[in-house]
């Protein structure tokens, strides 16, 4: 059977009387512990021991608000820590060099006076366990990065990365092809309000389907680079491809939540990063058997999903409960427990289902 991670796990004395974790299993979770701890990232240590016990619902939406997007600044620059006193919109200049035929210098106001358009956009850290909260999906609007390359003479010839700078020292790349696709967007705004301090203001970077250690915050400049350029995080070990792993989670009911009554409903997101999601199924039996869930459209190919499943357990105890998503191109989402680095995390959300009586 495939290895299953439990996100929280309880009171040890009911877990021992009802199911037993093999230990490697154990040895796993350790694992992505002290990784998340080690990087300090989105799913750290802290999150995870307040998840070792009875957690409750979570409020399943669309949009996150933006005060509670997840933020992530991984820079070894001071700067993060004085952005709302360091950056000024009338001061702040993007630059536009490197293989391009002409150079260019924009502030605020050339920004804004280009064409702009939204979209809704879930973005994902790559430090996400499963399970995990540290995703959040946003309409945002800006400009479009292949028109802007394109007004300034990208060499196709020679271009192979784009490489975005930040003003905290932060970079990373992606390869050209990649850029000059339409959806790829310098966003400025944030669920109708000029981007947060916190989340990249005043531009900031959007690739569908690419964890966060991509989508640049903080834009200062942008390279049109004819090598292989390794950014940041590249430098210390980390993916430079960046593509989010199918992912899906349990929202409510919580685990370990005390359930009373005959029928029970199951809501919870899925998210299939480059690609939309086709279908969300959940076990009450650790994976034996599964059910398909209700999906609800989303508004854009680039965002999770809302699911959902009204179950009628057929008799009180504990029900070990499991969630998968498969994308539209008909991958599965993958089973097998992996550590974020280098390439994100993997595996199952599993909560325990206590029907206390029916």
């Amino acid at each position: 059977m495939a290895t299953i991670f439990f996100f929280s796990f309880g009171n040890s004395s009911a877990m021992n009387n009802h199911f037993s974790l093999r230990r490697r299993t154990l040895l796993k979770l350790g694992g992505l512990t002290a990784l998340a701890s080690l990087t300090g990232g989105c799913d750290s240590i802290g999150s995870l021991f307040g998840r070792m016990f009875a957690v409750p619902p979570r409020e399943t939406t669309y949009f996150t608000p933006n005060d509670k997007f997840y933020v992530v600044n991984y820079s070894d620059s001071p700067f993060g820590a004085n952005l709302t006193r360091d950056l000024n919109q009338e001061q702040w200049r993007l630059i536009i060099k490197g293989e391009v035929k002409r150079p260019m210098t924009l502030g605020w106001r050339d920004i804004l006076n280009r064409d702009a358009f939204d979209q809704a956009v879930t973005l994902e850290c790559i430090d996400t366990l499963p399970g995990g909260d540290s995703l959040g999906n946003a309409m945002w609007r800006g400009i479009s990065l292949k028109k802007l390359l394109q007004d300034a003479g990208a060499d196709e010839e020679m271009a192979r990365d784009v490489v975005f700078r930040a003003a905290d020292g932060y970079d990373d790349s992606i390869p050209f092809a990649r850029a000059m696709q339409d959806d790829v967007m310098l966003a400025y705004l944030m669920n109708g309000e000029k981007l947060p301090k916190e989340h990249g203001f005043p531009l900031r970077l959007i690739v569908p389907g690419l964890y966060g250690i991509k989508n640049v915050k903080w834009i200062i400049e942008i390279e049109v680079y004819a090598g292989d350029y390794k950014g940041y995080w590249q430098r210390k070990g980390w993916t430079d491809d960046g593509t989010i792993k199918i992912f899906s989670r349990i929202d409510s009911p919580g685990h370990y939540q005390p359930l009373a009554g005959p029928e029970h409903l199951f809501r919870g997101i899925a998210f299939g990063g480059p690609n939309s999601i086709s279908k969300v199924e959940i076990s009450f039996d650790a994976g034996k058997t599964w059910n398909e869930t209700e999906l609800q459209p989303p508004v854009s190919p680039y965002t999770w999903v809302i699911w959902s499943y009204r179950w009628r357990p057929p008799k009180a105890g504990k029900y070990q409960v499991v969630v998968r998503a498969t994308d539209t191109r008909g991958q599965l989402q993958t089973a097998e427990l992996v550590r974020p680095q280098p390439n994100g995390a993997s595996g199952y959300h599993t909560i325990i289902a206590d029907v206390e009586q029916i």
